[in-house]
C-alpha cells in the first residue's frame, strides 16, 4: 500500500506540467525597478521581457557611504572625564532599575502562582478562570520582557 502511494506520488510530480511566465523588468521615471509577471500595457512604464536564464536580483543596490562631516566649529564637545561620569552614572542608573524590575517580577511570579492554586467559588466554568489568570501571566510577561531589555541595555555599555 506505502508503495503503491509512492509511485502514485512520484508519478504525479514527474507528469505534472511546470508552471510557466513571462518576466517583465520595469524602470518608472525615478529610476525604480520593478519585476513582474504582468504584460504592462503600451506606454504604461519602460519594460522589458527579460530572458529564462537572466539572473534576478530583488536586492536594493547597496547607497555609497557618505564621509562623515567634522563637527562645527561652535559644536559643543564633552571631554573624556565627563563623559565616562555620565556613562558610569547610566550604569547605576540602569542597574537600579534592573534591581527594581527583577523585584517586582519575583513579586509577579509569586502572585500567580498564589492565584493559580486558588479556584474562586464563582469560576466553575474554566473560561472564567483563565480568564482571571491572564492579567497575571501578562504582568509576568511584562516584567520579563523589561528585565531582559535592561539587560542588553546593560550589556552595551562600555
Amino acid at each position: 500500500m506505502k508503495r503503491n502511494l509512492r509511485l502514485a506520488c512520484l508519478l504525479t510530480c514527474l507528469l505534472a506540467p511546470t508552471a510557466q511566465a513571462d518576466i517583465y523588468k520595469c524602470v518608472d521615471d525615478s529610476g525604480h525597478i520593478t519585476y513582474t509577471n504582468d504584460k504592462p500595457a503600451a506606454g504604461q512604464r519602460s519594460c522589458s521581457l527579460m530572458t529564462k536564464d537572466q539572473p534576478v536580483n530583488s536586492a536594493a543596490p547597496l547607497a555609497p557611504k557618505k564621509a562623515t562631516a567634522p563637527s562645527p566649529a561652535g559644536f559643543p564637545k564633552v571631554d573624556s572625564d565627563t563623559q565616562k561620569n555620565r556613562d558610569t552614572d547610566r550604569r547605576k542608573i540602569l542597574e537600579t532599575e534592573l534591581e527594581t524590575e527583577t523585584k517586582a517580577l519575583a513579586a509577579a511570579r509569586k502572585e500567580l502562582a498564589e492565584q493559580e492554586a486558588t479556584r474562586l467559588g464563582d469560576e466553575k466554568n474554566y473560561q472564567k478562570y483563565l480568564d482571571r489568570i491572564q492579567g497575571y501571566k501578562d504582568k509576568v510577561t511584562l516584567h520579563e520582557r523589561n528585565v531582559e531589555a535592561l539587560n542588553k541595555e546593560i550589556a552595551k555599555l562600555k
